[in-house]
């Protein structure tokens, strides 16, 4: 389904609904908090809800509002995730509106407070309400209604996941200050992409969809294997959007990555090629403009980066499928995650205007799995103008 499941987001507004209750007793700086909170909840595809609840009906579960809940719960986490994300970074502003870090800092400004001032409310107001959307997830997955072994399951499983990301986002800030004594690897690369990316965005969906279906333990364990996979895979595509993508398909600009020097896949492999000194005096640099930005783009393709990142995207999303028709994976599920692959796939060739990859799929085969964020309904003919993709809703590290 490219829609967000009805019960998913009737849990969503009972959650905001019974936070502005709270507003009443705690006063205005609750509200104003909260109020930010529900904004940047909004939007999007809500893509991990959807993944859990197409898994878990893949599986015949006949849980519909407990994963309505725990699906809920998952939206909420990616929304503490991205606010935190946003305080990390420094940035204020996302899908070209103040997040809520810049909408408090404007709001300081607005009462004559300096920039530093400013920006440290801004940043305070981001940590708190992130904090908010984390607990407000953690007691939805407590209360899903589900039998307490299941319960304790889903706990277990939120917990490692956020140790994961947490670590993850860790390791992406110290290899972005080059506090590492050496350039980040391909590995170290890719161990970011699934600690960020793979474990919450895919793997948590499709393990919690399963917990709650009472699927077999084999089968939850091969979602894990499967959930890395296709993650990683998206992440790699991620990173040639940020650098190569058409911004009116991607919704974000292609020139952010290279001024960052964001350490992806590409910069790794172009590291290890005779381009890189060449490369070196053009990432990196905050004021890159379109024309230099064409030339790092050029040497990136011309060193094999470019290739190279697409093939080992390519090897782990056709890994996936290989793994799960060889899983203990129902045929019900196998098409979710079949066409949950194509959907990334298809999303990312035409966002890099590559129609060559672009699959040509009967609506009427389809099964209702979760698109990721941007994959249109249908195919879409190249061609034709798309609207922005939002590719990166699953990726923290690319949806800045």
């Amino acid at each position: 389904m490219t829609d967000t499941p009805d019960g998913v987001t009737e849990e969503l507004d009972r959650v905001l609904a019974s936070g502005l209750d709270r507003s009443a007793q705690l006063g205005p700086d609750h509200r104003e908090l909260w109020e930010a909170l529900s904004l940047a909840s909004g939007g999007g595809k809500r893509f991990r809800p959807g993944l859990a609840v197409a898994t878990h009906d893949a599986l015949g579960g006949t849980s519909a509002e407990s994963v309505a809940r725990v699906g809920a719960a998952l939206e909420l986490l990616h929304t503490a995730f991205v606010v935190h994300d946003d305080v990390i970074d420094g940035d204020d502003v996302r899908r070209g509106r103040p997040n809520v870090s810049g909408t408090f800092a404007a709001a300081a400004r607005g009462e004559g407070a300096d920039q530093p001032t400013a920006r440290h409310y801004g940043e305070a107001a981001g940590i708190l309400a992130g904090d908010l959307a984390l607990v407000s997830a953690v007691r939805l997955v407590a209360r899903c209604q589900a039998p307490a072994p299941r319960v304790e399951e889903l706990l277990d499983l939120l917990e490692d996941t956020v140790h994961a990301t947490a670590t993850g986002e860790l390791a992406d800030v110290r290899l972005g200050l080059h506090l590492s004594g050496h350039p980040a690897t391909l590995d170290e690369a890719l161990r970011v992409a699934e600690q960020k990316t793979a474990v919450y965005s895919f793997q948590l969906p499709l393990q919690a969809g399963a917990i709650l279906a009472g699927a077999p333990a084999d089968v939850t364990t091969a979602l894990a294997r499967l959930g890395r996979l296709v993650g990683v895979g998206f992440q790699l595509l991620d990173d040639l959007l940020g650098v190569f993508g058409n911004e009116t398909r991607t919704g974000k600009s292609a020139l952010t990555d290279l001024r960052e020097g964001k350490h992806t896949a590409l910069l790794a492999h172009a590291r290890t090629t005779p381009a890189w000194p060449d490369l070196q005096g053009l990432v990196g640099d905050p004021d890159l403009d379109h024309h230099d930005a064409g030339r790092a783009r050029a040497l990136l393709e011309g060193c094999g980066a470019r290739d190279t990142v697409q093939e080992l995207a390519d090897r782990h999303l056709e890994e996936a499928l290989a793994a799960a028709a060889r899983e203990p994976i129902p045929a019900a599920l196998t098409r979710v995650l079949t066409d949950l692959v194509g959907d990334i796939r298809d999303t990312a060739a035409l966002a890099l205007d590559d129609p060559r990859t672009v699959r040509s799929v009967d609506a009427s085969t389809r099964s209702p799995a979760a698109a990721p964020p941007g994959a249109a309904a249908e195919p879409v003919e190249p061609a034709e103008p798309a609207e922005p993709a939002q590719f990166a809703d699953a990726s923290r590290a690319g949806a800045r």
